[in-house]
């Protein structure tokens, strides 16, 4: 199955937000359905439009202009004044229901996120019919509306996401990028920005198709790396990750909401392979080794246990990764059927940090170190060069067959998760 994502987005988050409020506090008029904007203040008329109603957008009013230029376009407009900790309020409220679907969120701002849709599809008929069933879920439980793009990467979610709001679902997969994409005026992609286009304008590029089939060399001369970037996205192209949790001191992890409930410990090990994989690519990324891991499980009752173990040094090996969790989940699984599977490290160490050995890394013949130092250089050189080449192609340009030892007869494919 391919990766799918979701960008989900707030339709106009801070006047939406306050609208709510007022409702709930007794208040007659929706100000989204009258001419109303959030930002600055009618008496002084400072500020600009953090804010706008769909009335107001048919006056003209654009979202960042002067709110006295907003007044004379609009000379009975309803002005609310920002206020921020209920938008962080609302947000948070957002988030953790989306969170509650899938942990596999990427918050980029107050109102908007990316969702990995991937771990939870199997769970409904089509991605547009489980984006249908959270947008109307939104909808219910809070009362404000969301436009959700649906894709197989980031860039295509977050185009989709833009096109007709409020309250909508798009998709915009690559088959679909010519025909959707294509036409729209070179203004309208991501990341180019009034400089960029007057440059491509220049060019006689005016639609992003004309971006996509220009020559990147040609590009990259007038706008250096940024041309090509530009162009890449023009074609679809973006190979970045779902960032669902920031690298924090205190611990770096990641865990998975199951397609289907797993019953097997099989099934698990696989699904535990590709997460110590994950936090493995992490903890290196961050230039940080872990000295405690834990695993979590939540049943498909939602019933939730954890087991944590301290290593016997600070590690940021995938194979040592997947070892250490799956023994912890082993000890932990009581045979209920696992909805989400999750592995936590912390304890973290920077990983040029000097070891203290033990008396137990002490070697026994001379040899016998010298094996278990080439065999650990062997695996730092792989897990370094699987790390870029994911970086520069994505994470499933590569797959390994299986971390484990030589003999075992469990082995995984860590693009099942």
């Amino acid at each position: 199955m391919r990766r799918i994502v979701f960008h989900i987005d707030v339709n106009s988050a801070y006047l939406s937000w306050t609208a709510v409020e007022q409702l709930k506090n007794g208040a007659e008029t929706d100000i989204r359905t009258i001419p109303a904007i959030i930002g600055g203040n009618q008496e002084s008329r400072h500020g600009v439009v953090l804010a706008k109603s769909l009335p107001a957008k048919k006056f003209g009013i654009r979202t960042g202009e002067p709110v006295a230029n907003a007044l004379r376009k609009c000379r009975n407009l309803h002005m609310e004044p920002p206020n921020h900790a209920l938008y962080h309020e609302y947000s948070s409220r957002l988030m953790e229901f989306l969170r509650s679907c899938t942990p596999d969120i990427e918050q980029v701002s107050v109102d908007e996120c990316y969702m990995d849709f991937t771990g939870i599809a199997g769970r409904f008929a089509s991605p547009v019919a489980g984006a249908l069933e959270i947008k109307n879920e939104i909808c219910r439980k809070f009362g404000f509306t969301v436009n959700i793009g649906i894709s197989t990467n980031k860039l295509l979610a977050k185009m989709a996401s833009d096109f007709e709001k409020p309250d909508k679902v798009h998709t915009l997969f690559p088959e679909e990028i010519k025909v959707k994409m294509w036409p729209m005026p070179v203004w309208e992609l991501y990341m180019a920005g009034h400089s960029s286009v007057e440059t491509l304008q220049k060019l006689e590029i005016r639609t992003i198709g004309d971006l996509a089939q220009a020559d990147p060399e040609i590009l990259e001369l007038h706008l250096k790396s940024h041309g090509r970037k530009l162009w890449e996205f023009a074609n679809g192209i973006d190979n970045s990750e779902v960032i669902t949790e920031k690298v924090e001191a205190k611990g770096i992890g990641n865990s998975t909401t199951l397609s289907k409930d797993v019953t097997t410990e099989e099934e698990a090990r696989k699904v535990l392979l590709g997460l110590a994989e994950s936090v493995g690519a992490r903890l290196r990324e961050a230039e940080q080794k872990a000295g405690m891991l834990s695993v979590e499980i939540k049943y498909y009752n939602f019933e939730t246990a954890s087991h944590q173990r301290q290593l016997a040094k600070p590690t940021n090996s995938d194979t040592d990764i997947y070892h250490a969790a799956a023994e912890l989940f082993r000890e932990l699984w009581t045979k209920v059927p696992i909805r989400l599977l999750g592995i936590r490290s912390s304890k973290l160490v920077k990983q040029d940090e000097p070891e203290q050995l033990t008396i137990f890394d002490l070697p026994v013949e001379q040899n016998r170190e010298k094996a278990g130092t080439d065999r650990g250089a062997r695996q730092k050189k792989l897990d370094k060069a699987l790390d870029e080449i994911k970086r520069k192609y994505g994470k499933d340009a590569v797959r390994r067959g299986r971390f484990l030892e030589p003999g075992e007869k469990d082995s995984a494919d860590i693009g099942n998760r």
